[in-house]
């Protein structure tokens, strides 16, 4: 008999006896009994799938030509679609397409550059410039303060999409090189003194890409196809720039010109040269999914750089936002955390998140941005997805109950590029 077989005969032997004289044997991890803690967790609720298709309703009579989503959980995958992708050929929405993801890519950008903490190349609180000498001019600000957003590096897209049609039709094409970014936020005043308060601002992390690309010595791109791309097989995923082509079945993106009125523009093909690392990702419903879900699941980093990662400080008074290292926070009404984040590139909003045990994950994108509203309602998909249906509330009652009050898809959405709507 193969040794093997002796060891599961023995291991066979030993729990058989042991339950027959009803004793479990420490080691058997499900036998052993629940914690009153465990025991007395609630429920989780299932994903309101109405409530989804409702706030995708929403952001369509919002602006959008469409909009879809898509949730996994420990029941399985739910997803639902409205709209079309394609306003010319009138394509329904299709819950496989492709879309440009914007500023989800900052998750993926820290990902890479954390996974390079862990291997000794750079330290997080250590000044930019030791590794870029000179590009910055304050040695204050640290690699920590890029991915949060402290470092006081003015938005360069404030002024380059001041105008909004005529500013992106101005980039469409262009390709950047990242010191031509940096050179336009430095070209602004600084928001804060390093560290003091959170301003969302690509320009950090277009630094960021830049320290990839000096650490490595290859192309961001490559960092991300060896890093996350292959290891969780997400074949939907791409990082494409300077090509301006979505390849594939995907979603056409419409964006909302200041004036009122005004007929949209598909603004599908660009170089997206203005973001590079700070937004030019593609991807898909089902690999956004599987990113944020792996990512808190603690397949792409330790367990000590996951609780850097996820340590946050509030981003506004609501109590209920907040920005760890290029990852969001935000609190729902039903008590849920979910860690993610928001994505706005021209003619696409996206939500990507998950919660912290990597259980539950829920990605919504609408083909459309300038148009906050669209933005917002899009959002309600995550207090529908986590924290499924609300009950009835009297109203007289719902005033004075706290979570209502703090019903995240009552909240304005955060803007991750300028808006006009």
């Amino acid at each position: 008999m193969p040794l093997s077989s002796h060891r599961r005969l023995a291991v066979s032997t030993t729990l058989i006896a042991a339950l027959a004289a009803g004793v479990v044997p420490a080691t058997s991890a499900f036998a052993a009994p629940l914690s009153p803690a465990a025991a007395a967790a609630p429920a989780v609720p299932a994903p309101d799938m109405e409530g989804v298709t409702a706030a995708l309703d929403s952001a369509m009579a919002n602006g959008a030509p469409g909009a879809m989503a898509r949730f996994t959980g420990p029941d399985g995958v739910e997803s639902r679609t409205a709209g079309v992708r394609d306003r010319t050929s009138g394509a329904p929405m299709d819950i496989h397409a492709r879309f440009r993801i914007g500023s989800v890519s900052k998750t993926f950008s820290t990902v890479v550059l954390l996974q390079l903490v862990e291997e000794g190349r750079l330290e997080l609180d250590a000044p930019v410039n030791r590794y870029l000498p000179g590009l910055l001019p304050d040695d204050r600000i640290t690699v920590r303060h890029l991915l949060t957003h402290r470092s006081g590096l003015a938005d360069y897209t404030d002024a380059m999409f001041a105008d909004t049609v005529p500013g992106f039709e101005a980039v469409r094409n262009r390709v950047f090189s990242y010191r031509e970014l940096v050179d336009l936020s430095l070209s602004e005043p600084r928001t804060t003194e390093p560290g003091v308060a959170y301003k969302y601002s690509n320009a950090n992390f277009v630094v960021v890409g830049m320290l990839i690309e000096k650490l490595t010595g290859r192309p961001v791109s490559d960092a991300y196809e060896r890093r996350i791309f292959k290891p969780l097989k997400l074949r939907r995923t791409s990082y494409v720039h300077p090509d301006t082509r979505i390849k594939g079945l995907h979603v056409r993106g419409y964006l909302h010109p200041d004036a009122a009125g005004d007929p949209l523009v598909d603004s599908t093909e660009q170089t997206v040269s203005w973001a590079q690392s700070a937004g030019a990702v593609i991807s898909s419903p089902a690999d956004l999914n599987a990113f944020t879900s792996a990512l808190m699941r603690g397949r792409l980093l330790s367990p000590a750089m996951l609780e850097e990662m996820t340590t946050v400080t509030p981003t506004d008074t609501t109590n209920t936002r907040f920005y760890g290292l290029g990852l969001r926070r935000y609190d729902l009404s039903c008590g849920t955390q979910v860690f993610g984040h928001t994505g706005t590139v021209q003619g696409f909003y996206t939500y990507a998140f998950s919660t912290r045990d990597g259980r539950r994950s829920l990605s919504a994108v609408a083909n459309t941005s300038n148009h906050g509203a669209a933005n917002t309602a899009l959002g309600g998909t995550l207090e529908a997805a986590f924290c499924g249906k609300k009950p009835t509330v009297a109203p007289s009652s719902r005033a004075a109950s706290s979570p209502a009050a703090r019903d995240f898809s009552s909240l304005p959405a955060e803007r991750d590029l300028p808006e006009r709507h």
